[in-house]
């Protein structure tokens, strides 16, 4: 898998961005019959032998279709971690997207079996060390973004990054839309990351409680903060209170991964994330007529464009 064969298989530029506890086997099958690339975050499966059914599920049901797997490389050596990547390799993924820790090894064992590995950043020394690493692209998780997130404005961060950096680009941070899809290609990425806004379709593993707030809930509702989950990310403040928490005033963290919340309280599965984009959520549809008002939307700014 090149990266130009890549972008033509796709009918937009769009990869649906893996989101922990919400991402699942049906919604990366139903991007994928819709013409884009889905991924799920490997610790999602409860198991290593559930991770393993996933991804005989997705390869059966889209007849070999583009998809990919994120994996989380803050702990390599572990007993999961290790047979997660295993499994990849059996699999063969044709993208791996790599998370938070170094992704070195993960990226040699893929490009083995020569799959695309995409890498995390949010600075740019993570862009420079993930070049280094030998990654294929470079996701630039910029301010908005929902989950785990970045403070860099997305105009100065990609203009940067595209400076010395002629691999794979994908934007996150806000794109809520087909136009935002549209003006993240202007701004020279390859690919916009769209999470939030599949988060609230029909296929999502969201909860029914967390849809309705996606929908109500807008960008003044949306609060970037250590003190969740011991690392920067996006969380949507009424999830605090329903969860018992003052988004006014939140204890410390102790430390990176040890926020001070009541222990009872888990992020992500009690309180929950959103991007930027949320305040563009009016309704849940089902994956596939996301995509269609997505194209449309897209098709619409680009000939708005060319009128011009």
């Amino acid at each position: 898998m090149t990266l130009d064969d890549l972008r033509g298989r796709l009918r937009l530029p769009i990869v649906v961005a893996p989101m922990f506890l919400v991402s699942g086997p049906e919604l990366v099958i139903a991007a994928a019959r819709a013409g884009l690339i889905g991924a799920f975050p490997s610790i999602n499966a409860r198991s290593a032998e559930e991770f393993k059914s996933w991804l005989e599920r997705i390869v059966r049901e889209t007849d070999h279709g583009l998809y990919a797997v994120n994996l989380i490389v803050c702990s390599p050596g572990e007993p999961r971690y290790e047979a997660d990547l295993a499994l990849i390799e059996r699999f063969k993924p044709p993208l791996v997207i790599t998370s938070v820790g170094q992704p070195h090894a993960a990226a040699e064992r893929v490009h083995r079996y020569a799959g695309l590995v995409f890498h995390d950043v949010a600075t740019m020394r993570h862009a420079a060390k993930a070049i280094e690493a030998g990654v294929d692209g470079l996701i630039l998780l910029t301010a908005g973004a929902g989950g785990h997130t970045g403070h860099a404005n997305a105009f100065a961060f990609a203009a940067q990054v595209r400076r010395s950096w002629r691999g794979a680009l994908l934007l996150a941070g806000g794109i809520g839309d087909g136009a935002s899809v549209l003006a993240a290609r202007a701004l020279g990425a390859d690919f916009a990351y769209m999470g939030t806004r599949f988060a609230a379709t029909r296929e999502s593993l969201a909860g029914p409680e967390y849809k309705e707030l996606l929908v109500s809930q807008g960008m003044a509702d949306v609060m970037t903060t250590d003190r969740i989950s011991g690392m920067t990310a996006t969380f949507m403040k009424g999830s605090m209170v329903r969860a018992g928490l003052d988004p006014e005033n939140l204890p410390e963290r102790l430390g990176v991964f040890k926020p001070a919340i009541a222990p009872h309280i888990k992020p992500w599965r009690d309180v929950w994330s959103a991007g930027h984009g949320v305040g563009l959520i009016d309704d849940v549809p089902s994956v596939a007529e996301l995509i269609d008002r997505l194209e449309a939307e897209y098709l619409a700014a680009r000939d708005a464009l060319t009128l011009r």
